[in-house]
């Protein structure tokens, strides 16, 4: 055991001291049911049984706290909600409430357990255990790694459940019934003699009642909207262009702004801004932190006038070119060392006798690229702020604007918004500290900030650059021996530096959708390295898998093509994960494997296990006089329950298409410290009419429910690598994979 993985074993040690003694300690905190935020404020008549229902004489909401990026969660949220509260769509409303530790994220339990098995000789569902008390404690609401699902199965359904019961014994009450003989039904408590009473008539009575105990929750074959195809809360709005999201935001007597900040990631040395003083609708321009912003009468106006400012900006403090960063990455795998994430058997030293394999595999930064801008309004007074934008952490949000303004975080008032694509850029926060640095200099007037779309591609915090070296020895048409050494830009540290919240180990994420493969190896090895230095990364859709599920199922795939093996048959051989053989054997059906496929066709296979959910894909493409062409997708994952069929789908189509079209097309490099790519035109995703046929099978054989939002990205580029080898021949290591082949 090397002394870097000596050291990351100690501090996780001493972090499972720490959860353990938090337990200890904080048992008493552990026990008590968090405070309700929904109670303060009720108006007369409203009653709230929990910080998921409101109901008044009018209407009922729903608080769906997890953030809407455009998966589907706001809906999600609702149906578990409206499964035990025996409501029907369109009876409700949803909100995404205000910002509150009773909103905590429990859901993030399932990756770091996962991770932490890694180095301590636990099971994952004792340090789950372990780190849900936790979670609680220090009350983190959050959206990210697919873990929404996760977090509210149960708690959402036993929320909807305490409101049911609940209406029924004020019900009970109100008409001197016995509670036993109520039932409900489509928002209404049915009474003995068959009478409905609708909830909201029920509110002003319920209001004056505790909460009823939590009853058991419905068997499944009960179930009227978990598990059945729905129609979303925002298909109507959203179909017909009425959905408001963060910018679309109106507030009477707002000024728009637009900002320019140094793409090196440094302080702004000089401006000339005696051009942009005189154009058409500038209020005012001012100094921010690391730029200059224009304030003007529309956000057009903002944009281009302060496009018209003429900036000095000061040097980067990484690599200006990007050589160097891929230079940074092959230095650190030539010293070696680094973590070692998985050690199985013996993968020995001996690389260049027959039989073996080297090779290295790249993947760039690439951007996040949301559809809609990154925008923030916020309203700053002496009294306190306001805030309207879509966010990932909303008390983050809060903390931030508080600290900027001189307000205490209670000051702040918090409206998330719906949000057009995320892809971890909303974990981000810059938009809003400069919205609110603006708004605080201009207090008694909303502003609202708008990015455009260059400033966004320039001051992007990519995913991370990786290289990996892999090595591996097969043998009587078997794969013997796996070794796998990775380079990568840390995008946990360095998020979670911009934050201010120190890391204790090693990030996680460079060696995520490897040392978890699903694989029992004779020989395997896993090593990762830090680099530090580069460009600073953020957390991208499944963020580390993305890349390490490139590296391992691309080696896997050279090295089953060296020892003479099948596919997929090789992989179902290795595969000791049950749930991960399904998923296998299910796309293997679903694709025909095996058959005949002619000339100039081929198939690729990838088995990637990330954020607990096992995914295979099998891509079917045709190589014409003109490039490859993308025939067929089928996918197969198990999240052990598939709350909504139609979303399902769609969240799995669009991961693959976004894994897809980032692998054929995308790159973020860097010159003279700053992106080149600047919009979408030289960061180009797939196109409609390049789009495959693709097939969906959700397996439920887990007994976790999991997310599906991030996992069918990592599968999709060595996928689609390996199909491209298959067809002609030609192995590509590196992505984007059109520097070496041509899509049509």
């Amino acid at each position: 055991m090397g002394r870097a993985r000596t050291i990351a074993r100690r501090t996780f040690l001493i972090g499972s001291a720490a959860i353990a003694g938090g337990v200890a300690f904080g048992a008493y905190l552990y026990r008590q049911p968090l405070a309700n935020p929904l109670a303060k404020g009720l108006e007369n008549g409203e009653a709230t049984f929990n910080p998921w229902v409101k109901i008044s004489g009018e209407k009922i909401t729903l608080i769906t706290p997890h953030g809407d990026m455009g998966q589907g969660v706001a809906h999600m949220q609702a149906i578990l909600i409206a499964e035990e509260m025996d409501l029907e769509l369109g009876q409700f409303e949803i909100d995404f409430g205000q910002p509150s530790s009773a909103y905590y994220n429990g859901g993030f339990t399932v990756e770091g357990a996962e991770t932490m098995t890694a180095f301590l000789p636990l099971s994952e569902e004792t340090l789950a255990a372990s780190i849900a008390p936790t979670l609680k404690i220090v009350g983190l609401q959050g959206t990210g790694g697919s873990s929404s699902t996760i977090d509210s199965y149960e708690k959402l359904r036993k929320a909807g459940a305490v409101a049911r019961e609940t209406l029924k014994a004020a019900a009970a009450t109100k008409f001197n019934v016995d509670v036993t003989r109520l039932n409900t039904r489509a928002g209404a408590v049915i009474l003995p003699d068959g009478q409905e009473i609708a909830y909201t008539e029920l509110a002003a009575a319920a209001a004056l009642l505790e909460p009823a105990p939590a009853p058991a929750l419905r068997d499944p074959s009960q179930w009227r909207l978990v598990g059945k195809s729905t129609k979303r809360v925002d298909t109507d709005a959203k179909s017909t262009g009425l959905q408001a999201f963060g910018i679309d935001v109106q507030v009477d007597g707002m000024v728009h702004a637009a900002v320019r900040v140094n793409p090196r990631r440094t302080a702004l040395s000089a401006y000339d801004a005696e051009t942009a003083k005189n154009m058409r609708g500038v209020i005012e321009i001012l100094e921010v932190t690391n730029g200059i912003a224009v304030i003007a009468d529309n956000t057009w106006r903002a944009i281009e006038a302060v496009n018209a400012i003429e900036c000095t900006w000061s040097e980067a403090e990484y690599p200006a070119g990007q050589a160097d960063h891929w230079q940074a990455l092959s230095e650190a795998l030539d010293a070696g060392g680094g973590l070692t994430w998985r050690n199985d058997g013996d993968v020995g030293e001996d690389t260049d006798s027959a039989g073996n394999i080297n090779v290295e595999y790249r993947t760039p930064y690439v951007a996040h690229q949301p559809l809609e801008p990154l925008n923030a309004t916020i309203h700053v007074t002496d009294d306190g702020a306001v805030v309207w934008t879509g966010h990932q952490l909303p008390q983050y949000v809060c903390t931030q604007v508080a600290k900027i303004t001189g307000h205490d975080d209670d000051k702040v008032t918090f409206h998330n918004q719906y949000m057009g694509g995320s892809f971890g850029h909303r974990f981000e926060i810059e938009v809003v500290n400069l919205c609110a640095e603006i708004a605080s200099r201009m207090r008694g007037t909303p502003v609202k900030l708008t990015y455009s779309r260059e400033e966004d591609f320039q001051n992007d915090f990519p995913r991370q650059i990786a290289m990996a070296r892999g090595s591996g020895r097969v043998a009587g048409g078997k794969v013997e021996s796996l070794d796998l050494s990775i380079a990568s830009a840390p995008p946990l540290i360095s998020q979670s530096w911009r934050a201010g919240i120190p890391v204790a180990g090693p990030d996680f994420q460079i060696a995520a959708g490897t040392f978890n493969a699903p694989y029992d190896i004779q020989n395997f090895r896993v090593c990762a390295s830090t680099v530090n230095g580069l460009a600073p990364t953020s957390s991208w859709r499944s963020v580390g898998a993305s890349n390490g599920g490139f590296f391992i199922e691309s080696l896997m795939d050279e090295l089953i093509h060296e020892a003479g093996g099948e596919p997929i048959e090789e992989r179902l051989r290795l595969c000791n994960d049950p749930l991960a053989r399904g998923c296998l054997e299910a796309v293997a059906e679903m694709s025909g494997w095996g058959g005949e496929l002619g000339e100039g066709r081929g198939r690729g296979v990838a088995l990637v296990k990330s954020f607990g959910v096992p995914v295979a894909e099998v891509i079917e493409v045709t190589n014409s006089e003109r490039g490859i062409r993308i025939d067929r997708v089928w996918v197969a994952c198990d999240v052990g329950r598939v709350i909504d069929p139609v979303n399902f789908e769609s969240q799995v189509q669009g991961g693959v298409v976004w894994g897809l079209g980032h692998a054929m097309n995308c790159e973020i490099t860097y010159s003279d410290g700053m992106a080149e790519q600047t919009n979408y035109h030289d960061h180009e995703g797939m196109r409609l009419y390049q789009c495959p046929a693709i097939e969906v099978r959700g397996l439920e054989n887990g007994e976790k429910v999991l997310g599906i939002g991030e996992p069918p990205v990592p599968p999709a580029a060595p996928a689609l690598a390996n199909a491209i080898f298959a067809a002609t021949g030609k192995r590509i290591r590196e992505l984007p994979l059109n520097r070496h082949i041509d899509f049509v």
